[in-house]
């Protein structure tokens, strides 16, 4: 059955609260594999101890959400076929390393590419803070539903994102490598959809082994990108936007290609170096200077 896109769009959701706790913030930065290279590594270790423990930005994507919320039978998605296609972050303010949230979800638009090429769902998140309703951060989601197209919606006006350099070199190359069990950890923070633990499920869904969560290595480039552009400081970090085009396999070596763009601007892609293999492209990160 096609999805109800007149459904879809009147959706309204409950603002959800979320408490998470100073462990919340730990848990996250090793789930990224924050501190597997040197334990004793000062950068790393204000994300992993509680010592003037600090929250990295990216861990918004984890809080004031149902991670498998467009499971729900409400939606009419084939939620089997749904592939996490493009995430974005702008940072308002510093998330604190604990305390309470509140996410307001809403779903912007569905565009439909045809019975055979499936549908393009666009959403917005907003994190305010629980105990003084600041405004921490925006995210965007753009979810590909492999299963829907079809349904008779328009195809065009999707936003583009903006490409990397094709005429240079890259300014900065930074090498990441994933851990064979770090789906394993990063899925306590709270996206347990089986495709990333169950090798049967990964296998119904085509692959040979469960997949790394695309915000893991999503969270392990913006990792990178704080080290490189903003002087290791996660303050200064105010814009993170990545597509996801491919997947990638716990185990694997990631390179993130960095250029230049302007002041406090800068494009990024990701290489699963070994396959040599683009697995996040369209990068985009902006900090302050």
């Amino acid at each position: 059955m096609p999805i109800d896109y007149a459904k879809l769009k009147s959706m309204q959701f409950e603002p959800l609260r979320h408490a998470y706790t100073r462990r919340d913030t730990m848990l996250y930065a090793l789930g990224l594999g924050v501190g597997a290279d040197d334990p004793t590594d000062a950068g790393d270790l204000k994300y992993v101890y509680e010592k003037a423990l600090v929250a990295l930005p990216m861990q918004a994507v984890t809080l004031g959400t149902l991670p498998m919320l467009l499971a729900d039978p409400a939606f009419g998605i084939n939620y089997k076929m749904l592939l996490h296609a493009e995430q974005s972050l702008i940072v308002h303010k510093p998330l604190p390393a604990e305390g309470t949230v509140v996410g307001e979800f809403s779903i912007d638009e569905v565009y439909d590419k045809g019975k055979t090429k499936g549908a393009i769902l666009y959403s917005t998140r907003k994190l305010f803070d629980g105990a003084n309703g600041d405004l921490l951060s925006t995210m965007g989601n753009v979810a590909f539903l492999r299963g829907d197209g079809g349904f008779g919606g328009k195809s065009d006006g999707a936003p583009k994102p903006r490409a990397v350099p094709a005429d240079r070199k890259v300014d900065h190359s930074i090498t990441m490598k994933t851990a064979r069990d770090q789906a394993l950890i990063y899925r306590l923070s709270g996206d347990y959809n089986p495709l990333h633990s169950d090798p049967e499920i990964a296998a119904s869904a085509g692959f040979n082994r469960p997949i790394l969560h695309g915000l893991c290595h999503y969270g392990m480039a913006g990792r990178a990108l704080i080290k490189t552009l903003c002087g290791d400081d996660p303050s200064r970090l105010t814009r993170l936007d990545a597509r996801f085009t491919s997947p990638v396999y716990p185990g694997e070596a990631l390179r993130v290609d960095v250029w230049n763009i302007g002041s406090g601007d800068a494009s990024f892609r990701v290489v699963a170096s070994e396959r040599n293999v683009i697995v996040q492209d369209f990068g985009r990160c902006e900090y302050r200077n």
